[in-house]
C-alpha cells in the first residue's frame, strides 16, 4: 500500500490539471484510501501517469539486425553494469532487452507500443519482449502488404480478407494492424513501389494502394480491434508527399486510423532541392477530424540508425547517403530495410525534418490527437524525449536552436512563427493520456481509481529537460521502481493481446496456402500463450 500527498496532480482523463490532493494505491491500483504503508510527500511535485509511448521499435528482428549493423555505436555508449537490482545491458541507438526498460522507466514511461511484428518473426519479438523489465507491452502485425490477404481483396472477397486479419492477429498473440507502405512492399518485391494510390500494384491487375487502406481500416473497426489502423502512409519521407498523405486520409472514408510518424508525411516541394513543410494543411486536416490521432515522429540532430518495413524507402535512403543498407524479405508478408544515419543542423532537408516534427506538434490544437514520439530509433532514440518537451514548452529555446539551421530554412518552414508554449497539462495528455485513449488501454494514463497505479514524480525545476529526464519517483503498478535515480525493482510487465473472432472453418482455408507459400508448417506458425509472459488478453467484441 501506499499513499503519495502534497503533490500537484496533473490527470487530463480526468480533468485534473495542477491540482494539490493525494493519490492512494492499493494492490498495483488506485483506492479512495489506504490505512497503512509508505507514504511519499510530494509536496512541491509534480505528479503524472507513467507515460504510454504508442510507437517504437524496441524488440525483434529488425531492432536486432540494426544493432548488429552499429558495432560503433557499442564502443561510445555507456553500458549498464550489472548491480543487485540490474542487469548489465547496452543503451545508445539501439539499446538491448533490459536497457529498454531501465532507459523507459528512468524517464517515467511505463508502457510501450512495439509498432511493426511480422508474424514469422512474432515468436522471437514476444521472448525478447518478456526480457524487458518494467514497462508494459504491445505489438502491432505487419499486414498491408500480406499477400494471401491482398489476393483475397483482389478478388473482391472481403468477408473472407476481415477473418483472415483476424486470424493473424490471434495466431501472432498481437493487440493490432500495423499498416506500412500498403502495396509498396509486396511491390518491392520486384523491385518496384507504390507511390500512387490509384495506380494496380506490381504483381496485381486491380488492387490499388488506396483500396488497401480502406479495406483495412474497415476491417479493424469491424473486428472491434482497441487500437485502429496504424498507418505509415506511402510516399514516405519524399519530397511533395503531402498530397500523397491527404489522398490517403480521403480514402479512410470516415474510419478511425493512427496515422505513424506524421514528420515524414507533411513535405512540399517537387525535389530535394526544394523541399519544405507543409505541415500546416495536415495539422488543418487533424483539426476537423477528432477521430483521427498521430505520432509526431519528431527528428533530434545527431546519430541514430534507420529501421522500417518500407524497403524501397531504405534503398533509396541508401543511395542518398552511400551509407550501410540491409535488407530482409519476410516471405509473403512484409519485408525490412536498415541504413545508420545522421541528422545534422546544417543539412536542409534535415532542419526541415526538424522543424515539422515540431510544427505538427504545435499546429495541431488537441493534445488529445498528436503524441510525442521519434519513430525511435528512426527520427531519434526514445530516451531524448526530454528534449522534444523542452522545445515543446519553451519558445524561447526553441527560436534558440533555431540560429543553428541554415539561413534559407525560413521560408521554408513555420516554426519561427509559432509562440505556443505546450502546459504540463498538455504534455500530460500528449505523452500518457491521449496515447492510452489511442491505443485502448483504459487502465493506463489515467489516476482514477481502479486505474494501474503507474505514476511518475517530478521535482520541479526550471530546466524543462533536466526535470522531465530525472523523475524523483517512478511507480509501477503501485511498486516503487525509480527512487532519487537509482532502480529500486525491476518488476516483469504485462503484454496486451487483442482477441478477435474469426470463421472456425479459416484455419482449413489457410492450411493449404501455407503449404504453398510459407516455409514454415501451418501447425508451428501461430504463437503458443505459453510463450507469452503475464498475458492481458483483450476479447475484441464486433460493433453492432
Amino acid at each position: 500500500m501506499l499513499r503519495i500527498t502534497g503533490g500537484k496532480v496533473y490527470d487530463p482523463a480526468n480533468g485534473i490539471d495542477g491540482e494539490v490532493r493525494d493519490l492512494c494505491v492499493s494492490d498495483g491500483k488506485f483506492v479512495q484510501s489506504v490505512e497503512d504503508g509508505r507514504t511519499i510527500d510530494a509536496s512541491g511535485m509534480i505528479v503524472f501517469p507513467g507515460g504510454v509511448d504508442v510507437h517504437t521499435h524496441v524488440a525483434g528482428g529488425a531492432i536486432n539486425f540494426a544493432r548488429a549493423m552499429t558495432p560503433e555505436d557499442h564502443r561510445r555508449t555507456q553500458a549498464f553494469i550489472r548491480s543487485q537490482s540490474r542487469r548489465s545491458g547496452l543503451g545508445g541507438m539501439a539499446p538491448t532487452t533490459f536497457a529498454t526498460g531501465y532507459l523507459y522507466a528512468g524517464m517515467g514511461w511505463t508502457t510501450v507500443n512495439e509498432a511493426a511484428v511480422p508474424v514469422l518473426s512474432a515468436r522471437h519479438t514476444h521472448e525478447e519482449l518478456s526480457d524487458i523489465p518494467i514497462v508494459d507491452k504491445s505489438t502491432l502485425t505487419l499486414m498491408a502488404n500480406n499477400e494471401i490477404m491482398l489476393d483475397l481483396m483482389e478478388k473482391g472477397e472481403y468477408e473472407r480478407a476481415k477473418h483472415i486479419v483476424a486470424w493473424y492477429i490471434w495466431a501472432a498473440k498481437s493487440y493490432g494492424v500495423k499498416a506500412v507502405n500498403p502495396g509498396g512492399v509486396a511491390a518491392w518485391k520486384w523491385g518496384k513501389d507504390a507511390k500512387q494510390l490509384t495506380s494496380p500494384i506490381e504483381g496485381y491487375t486491380r488492387l490499388t494502394p488506396g483500396d488497401i487502406i480502406g479495406q483495412l481500416a474497415r476491417i479493424c473497426d469491424e473486428i472491434g480491434l482497441p487500437h485502429p489502423m496504424h498507418l505509415h502512409c506511402n510516399n514516405l519521407g519524399a519530397p511533395g508527399n503531402i498530397s500523397t498523405t491527404l489522398d490517403t486520409l480521403q480514402h479512410l472514408e470516415g474510419h478511425r486510423a493512427h496515422i505513424a510518424h506524421s514528420q515524414y508525411h507533411a513535405y512540399g516541394g517537387d525535389d530535394w532541392d526544394e523541399m519544405r513543410s507543409e505541415t500546416t494543411q495536415l495539422a488543418e486536416y487533424f483539426n476537423a477530424h477528432p477521430n483521427i490521432t498521430t505520432d509526431a515522429g519528431a527528428v533530434l540532430f545527431g546519430d541514430t540508425v534507420t529501421i522500417t518495413a518500407d524497403g524501397p524507402w531504405q534503398h533509396l535512403l541508401y543511395k542518398l547517403t552511400g551509407r550501410k543498407w540491409g535488407n530482409l524479405d519476410v516471405e509473403n508478408e512484409t519485408g525490412c530495410g536498415i541504413v545508420p544515419y545522421t541528422y545534422r543542423p546544417s543539412n536542409l532537408v534535415n532542419a526541415i525534418q526538424w522543424s515539422v516534427g515540431l510544427e505538427l506538434l504545435l499546429l495541431i490544437d488537441n493534445p488529445w490527437q498528436v503524441f510525442l514520439s521519434t519513430d525511435h530509433p528512426n527520427g531519434g532514440c526514445f530516451w531524448r524525449y526530454p528534449e522534444i518537451i523542452q522545445l515543446l514548452m519553451c519558445a524561447d529555446f526553441r527560436q534558440e536552436c533555431m540560429k543553428k539551421l541554415p539561413d534559407k530554412i525560413r521560408d521554408r518552414i513555420r516554426l519561427h512563427e509559432l509562440t505556443r508554449e505546450y502546459s504540463l497539462y498538455e504534455i500530460a495528455t500528449s505523452m500518457s493520456a491521449g496515447p492510452a485513449r489511442a491505443l485502448g488501454l483504459r487502465n493506463k494514463g489515467n489516476l482514477g481509481i481502479g486505474c494501474d497505479a503507474d505514476i511518475v514524480i517530478y521535482e520541479e525545476d526550471h530546466d524543462v529537460a533536466r526535470m522531465f529526464g530525472h523523475p524523483r519517483y517512478v511507480i509501477k503498478s503501485g511498486e516503487i521502481v525509480i527512487e532519487d535515480g537509482d532502480i529500486r525493482a525491476t518488476p516483469e510487465g504485462r503484454e496486451y493481446i487483442a482477441k478477435p473472432h474469426y470463421a472456425p472453418e479459416t484455419d482449413e482455408f489457410l492450411r493449404p496456402l501455407f503449404e504453398e507459400c510459407y516455409t514454415m508448417q501451418f501447425d508451428n506458425y501461430p504463437v503458443e500463450m505459453e510463450r507469452i509472459e503475464n498475458p492481458d488478453i483483450h476479447d475484441c467484441v464486433q460493433p453492432s
